[in-house]
């Protein structure tokens, strides 16, 4: 990968105010989470084969065309 095409990866902050550290802390995770960084880090802690990582993609894809048939439905 050249410098040209290297991904920017600004960094989650978050601002400790008045409210106390639980709430900043809180509102990290919360940050984190829709960023999908947690994700992430579950999704790179093992490595997984290709046609393992395939098959897990067609459960998941097959999972949530279940999920909309049974909201819909």
């Amino acid at each position: 990968m050249s410098a040209s095409e290297a991904i920017q990866c600004r960094p989650v902050e978050v601002q400790v105010g008045d409210k106390g550290l639980e709430r900043a802390v809180k509102h990290l995770k919360r940050k984190m989470a829709s960023e999908g960084i947690l994700r992430e880090l579950k999704r790179r802690r093992h490595y997984m084969k290709p046609s393992v990582k395939a098959r897990k993609k067609a459960a998941e894809a097959s999972r949530r065309r279940r999920k909309r048939v049974k909201m819909e439905g």
